[in-house]
C-alpha cells in the first residue's frame, strides 16, 4: 500500500467516524470527497 492509498484510507476512516458520531457536519463529506478523489487519481496514475 502506497502513501496515497494510506491517506485515502485514513480519510475514509475519519469520514466513517464522523458519520457515526455526528461530528463536524459538512467537513465529513469533504473528507469523503477527498478520499474518493485520491483513490481515483491513484488508479489513473497506476494505469499510465
Amino acid at each position: 500500500m502506497g502513501v496515497i492509498e494510506l491517506v485515502a484510507l485514513v480519510l475514509v476512516v475519519l469520514w466513517l467516524g464522523g458519520f457515526l458520531f455526528h461530528i463536524a457536519g459538512a467537513f465529513i463529506h469533504i473528507l469523503l470527497l477527498l478520499a474518493v478523489l485520491v483513490f481515483l487519481s491513484s488508479f489513473v496514475l497506476k494505469n499510465r
